[in-house]
């Protein structure tokens, strides 16, 4: 395997991963807002986007094509739901874009594989 194939093999399920860990930095502020059992509930709360986004990376990695969908759709539904706080859009939305077109690249490259064989 070249470097190229083991860099869009690795690369986008590496960057959904950290863009995973990312998001559950996020969950951190429940503690600032509340102490004891209901920070923790809270944090479970805001852990949700985080989960979400390991198990895409868990179907993607099988199914690349489903990973390219799911990122970018992930990260216009967020642009959607945030229109008003562009600096939120870009922090957020863009990672999940970035990842989403890796995955579509890595797709794109195995079925050209594919087809070549």
């Amino acid at each position: 395997m070249t470097s190229t194939q083991n860099l869009l093999l690795w690369g986008p399920r590496i960057a959904g991963i950290i863009v995973a860990a990312f998001l559950a930095l996020f969950a951190m502020d429940a503690f600032n807002e509340r102490s004891g059992v209901s920070a923790l509930s809270d944090f479970a709360i805001h852990l949700i986007p985080s989960l979400l986004v390991l198990a895409v990376v868990a179907v993607a990695w099988r199914y690349q094509w489903i990973g390219a969908i799911a990122f970018i759709g992930l990260a216009a539904l967020y642009a959607l739901a945030a229109r008003d706080r562009l600096d939120w859009i870009v922090v957020v939305s863009t990672p999940l874009l970035v990842v989403g077109l890796l995955f579509l690249a890595s797709w794109h490259h195995r079925t050209a594989l594919d087809r070549n064989l």
